[in-house]
């Protein structure tokens, strides 16, 4: 019996979804990270590409050329994520991190494409890799002590979080609401003297700016004080994304992290999920 036409199309997606997913399946770590690269990247030439159009057409209909151009980027971006979102189904860890309001397909591959966990015992050489240990420094003339698109991939989380902290069923994104207004309120307290004042002897930064006017007077601006927020609910993220990857890995709990561990700094918040 002869297939109808909306029976031959639904066999092609079927058949189009099969194969993705095998070959999200085969898909090496440096594939993964080669995909995740790419998203990021035609995502932003499609956003310049519809900026650029919005401006050139303004009142009038866009050249038909313009609109295939902007939804082929789409197109692709879409099945990019869609084959990532399989690579990381095909995880434990990777599922586990698609359960966590504002962590995507995106997110959840490109995690598992940088980080090894075999050469991460514990959740600071994450941290290590992906920049985000204030006291790093990179020297001229020295190799960059991190990763850079692991460390791109992180700005993508913290904003990620910032974006769903009013979601009812948002965690990370909470921690970083409740982290900011913790850091405004030590900001007016002055407690960022030094970094403020270390920032104008270090950087120049225009007499006329927001900034200045905040490190002038002993504080740091607000852009900094949300970045700081935003870091604290990745790092958080990511010492629960290490355990999950650790208990997967080797059957057994991680170590705690040195502050808990040693120092008796902060209490342990446990794994959601």
């Amino acid at each position: 019996m002869a297939k109808t036409k909306d029976e031959t199309q639904n066999f092609i997606v079927k058949l189009k979804t099969d194969i993705r997913r095998i070959a999200a399946s085969q898909m090496t770590q440096m594939e993964a990270r080669y995909l995740v690269d790419s998203y990021y990247q035609i995502q932003e030439l499609r956003k310049a590409i519809a900026n650029q159009v919005k401006s050139l057409c303004k009142n009038d209909e866009p050249n038909a050329l313009l609109t295939i151009l902007e939804d082929n980027f789409r197109t692709l971006e879409n099945e990019i994520k869609k084959a990532l979102g399989d690579y990381a189904q095909n995880n434990p860890v990777g599922r586990w991190a698609m359960s966590i309001v504002g962590i995507g397909p995106i997110i959840s591959a490109g995690l598992l494409a940088h980080v090894d966990i075999e050469k991460a015992p514990t959740v600071g050489h994450i941290y290590s890799f992906a920049g985000l240990n204030p006291g790093t420094k990179w020297e001229k003339g020295q190799k960059r002590p991190w990763n850079a698109d692991l460390k791109v991939l992180c700005w993508h989380i913290g904003q990620s979080f910032r974006k769903v902290h009013n979601n009812p069923n948002d965690i990370y994104g909470k921690v970083y609401k409740e982290r900011k207004d913790l850091e405004i309120a030590k900001n007016e307290e002055k407690a960022y003297v030094e970094q403020a004042v270390d920032k104008l002897k270090k950087f120049k930064i225009g007499k006329d700016t927001t900034a200045y006017e905040y490190y002038s007077k002993g504080q740091l601006p607000p852009g900094h004080i949300d970045q700081r927020a935003q870091r604290y609910a990745t790092k958080l993220f990511l010492a629960h994304w290490h355990e999950v990857a650790y208990r997967e890995k080797y059957g057994k709990k991680p170590p705690l992290p040195y502050p808990i561990a040693f120092q008796d700094h902060a209490h342990k918040i446990n794994v959601p999920q």
